[in-house]
């Protein structure tokens, strides 16, 4: 039989079956996946073949094939820095949450979680969320900050879960989609789904005022069918990204207004550090490229993992004040 993984717990898979069927299943041995080295070789989204296994108690499931993915989004793991967490996988759409002091998120968070769905095909779209929490100041961040990607091509939404304000452009981008929704604990990402879907009611929590970092409501990575048509995978929020298996002449690939001037550079090489003649640098001194994005380029070039929650947002501000008009 063949379905769709809609919840991981590490040991279980709650799989949707082909006639709509939810059932319980584990893993049968162990699964190698291309050479992937992964502390969740299952994960939301993926679709597997399992048999159905019937005891006294009740009807549960053994997966013994994962199909190919279509594509996944994955960040280092934790613990392990060798190896790689999947967060899910065959996504249409991936919507990061971000939000700028409730709690905040940095560029260079943001610039991570992009450069790594530009390496797996992944369109994203940044919900910039609690616009009805702003104060002047914040405004004028939020703004900047969608300024600074909206430049790039990326789409930007300004959304309030709990006054409903940009809910239903968002849910128009969902129909018919897989969607996932990412970002910082406490980034509103529970609150988000609930105003899509009432009826789910899923939990959330405030934000502690004390560190302004948000408390996890999600444990495990969950698929949801809504009822416009969509299903979206909500996931554990994400205090830090870590970038796996880039090869740093590559790294400025991911980088769209980087990609469009690599060309220019004098050597194919270019790392756009030291090198004479590099059109991403000339762009930079022109303004016509971020400080933000390209501080968030020479981090992931130098593998600068351990800092990467850091932001220099100040510094960039007053660097790139030009842009902001």
């Amino acid at each position: 039989m063949t379905g769709t993984v809609y919840k991981s717990t590490g040991s279980w898979y709650t799989v949707k079956s082909d006639q709509g069927d939810f059932i319980e299943c584990r893993m049968k041995g162990k699964f190698r996946i291309k050479g992937i080295k992964s502390t969740n070789p299952i994960a939301v989204g993926d679709i597997v073949d399992y048999e159905l296994e019937e005891t006294s108690d009740a009807v549960t499931g053994t997966i013994h094939k994962i199909h190919d993915r279509k594509n996944y989004i994955v960040r280092k793991s934790v613990n392990l820095s060798h190896q790689m967490h999947i967060i899910a996988s065959n996504i249409d759409r991936v919507f990061l949450l971000v939000t700028i002091n409730n709690p905040p998120t940095t560029f260079n968070f943001i610039d991570r979680f992009l450069v790594t769905a530009e390496a797996y095909g992944i369109e994203t779209i940044l919900v910039f969320n609690k616009i009805d929490t702003f104060d002047e100041a914040t405004l004028d961040e939020q703004l900047y900050m969608q300024h600074v990607y909206q430049e790039i091509g990326y789409q930007c939404l300004r959304v309030s879960a709990t006054e409903n304000k940009g809910v239903e452009e968002l849910k128009q981008l969902m129909i018919g989609k897989v969607t996932m929704f990412s970002g910082h604990s406490g980034v509103g990402k529970s609150t988000l789904v609930n105003a899509l879907e009432p009826t789910l009611n899923l939990k959330t929590k405030t934000i502690s005022e004390a560190s302004k970092q948000g408390q996890h409501t999600t444990t495990f990575a969950e698929m949801y069918d809504l009822s416009f048509g969509a299903r979206i995978i909500d996931t554990p929020g994400i205090k830090g990204f870590g970038i796996v298996d880039m090869e740093k002449e590559e790294i400025s690939g991911y980088f769209p207004e980087f990609f469009k001037l690599k060309d220019q550079c004098k050597f194919n090489n270019c790392l756009h550090k030291e090198e004479p003649h590099c059109a991403i640098k000339k762009a930079l001194e022109k303004d016509e490229i971020a400080w933000s994005r390209y501080n968030s380029y020479l981090k992931i070039l130098e593998g600068d993992d351990e800092n990467y929650r850091t932001d220099s947002f100040d510094e960039d501000r007053k660097a790139s004040d030009e842009t902001r008009k």
